[in-house]
């Protein structure tokens, strides 16, 4: 990445959700944008996992970091000689965080690396806590900047891509992931056009995705959810570039609901697929997607849009937040580790290890 390169990925990553103040960690309130840009601050482990679970704060990385700085949190209220005496106080926190969003594997691995520094730290322990909660964050950032590169160079000159739900800086450290790549191919002028998925129920990608694009000058066409198969027939697009929340070792992916339809529809219609995430996504321990767990949330999400009833009373809703695509309709996995074509247990395995 040269200087030029440099200024250019600047231009598109002025947003920032997660701000640790060094007392109290500050969430900007994803439920209310874009008309309302709030933040909401949390003063207790307790107060991030509900804002973990309430979608405050949102994104498979983004709610790894918060956690991180949740166990941060929950650290200032406890009393402890070194890290292994504070690790046995703070693991029912540990588990009240975990419980907070099961899918993302994000949570478990911030919260694993957080448990691994109690483990063998002294007296320091506290230090030594905020320390790695940063880094996690710094090392997102990074590999957001690094995947985006990664990512853009697949994409021909000229093309149109298609993004669905937020994979932004708003659900990372910054830059984004399958945002990341639509920053870094804007700024390599390989994108000619964007396209964005409304995301129902609760509409990241209308709220969100094309807020963050317009504060980042980048123009973008927003989408009914269904209108996706008939924009791939017209030829406008080229890529669907997506993020995931988890990644199993044959390449099935856990992304926001939606995400499989766009993938068989991709395949029919000759455009390629692409999921982007940070290598912390990738499960190796899960053999395949049918040994994910799919989160369920309030059936009631259904009912209405933005608080407003649309359905009559009485009727049921099912209400998965999560689907699973399968590893064989995926054209590329990138990660900071580099790009998988066609991802296969085998691919998987030299990237990633059993």
């Amino acid at each position: 990445m040269n200087a030029t390169d440099t200024l250019d990925y600047a231009r598109y990553d002025h947003i920032r959700p997660i701000l640790w103040t060094g007392t109290d960690l500050q969430l900007l309130d994803q439920r209310k944008l874009p008309f309302v840009v709030e933040h909401v601050s949390c003063s207790s482990s307790d107060d991030v996992a509900a804002a973990i679970h309430a979608l405050t704060v949102r994104g498979a990385p983004a709610i790894g970091i918060a956690a991180a700085w949740g166990v941060v949190l929950a650290g200032r209220q406890v009393q402890a000689d070194d890290g292994a005496q504070a690790l046995a106080q703070l693991e029912p926190a540990l588990q009240r965080l975990n419980a907070s969003r099961p899918t993302a594997v994000n949570l478990a691995w911030a919260l694993a690396r957080m448990r691994g520094v109690l483990a063998d730290a002294g007296a320091d322990w506290q230090q030594r806590l905020e320390a790695q909660a940063q880094a996690i964050a710094e090392e997102d950032l990074a590999a957001n900047r690094h995947m985006g590169a990664l990512g853009a160079g697949l994409i021909e000159a000229g093309s149109g891509v298609l993004t669905h739900c937020n994979t932004g800086s708003l659900a990372t450290a910054g830059f984004g992931t399958a945002l990341g790549v639509i920053r870094a191919g804007m700024a390599q002028q390989r994108i000619a056009r964007v396209f964005a998925g409304e995301t129902r129920p609760w509409l990241q990608g209308a709220r969100l995705t094309v807020w963050e694009l317009q504060q980042d000058g980048i123009d973008a066409t927003l989408i009914a959810d269904s209108a996706a198969a008939h924009l791939m027939k017209t030829g406008a697009v080229q890529w669907v570039i997506v993020g995931a929340d988890r990644i199993c070792a044959n390449g099935d992916t856990a992304n926001k609901i939606g995400t499989y339809q766009l993938a068989i529809a991709a395949r029919h219609h000759g455009v390629r697929f692409m999921v982007v995430a940070p290598s912390s996504t990738v499960d190796m321990d899960t053999a395949d997607g049918q040994q994910i767990e799919i989160e369920q949330r309030d059936p009631g999400e259904l009912h209405g849009v933005g608080g407003t009833r649309t359905v009559a009373e009485g009727i049921a809703a099912w209400n998965p937040v999560f689907d699973v695509t399968p590893g064989e309709l995926i054209d590329a996995i990138v990660t900071e580790r580099g790009v998988i074509l066609s991802p296969t247990v085998d691919s998987m395995r030299a990237a990633f290890g059993a």
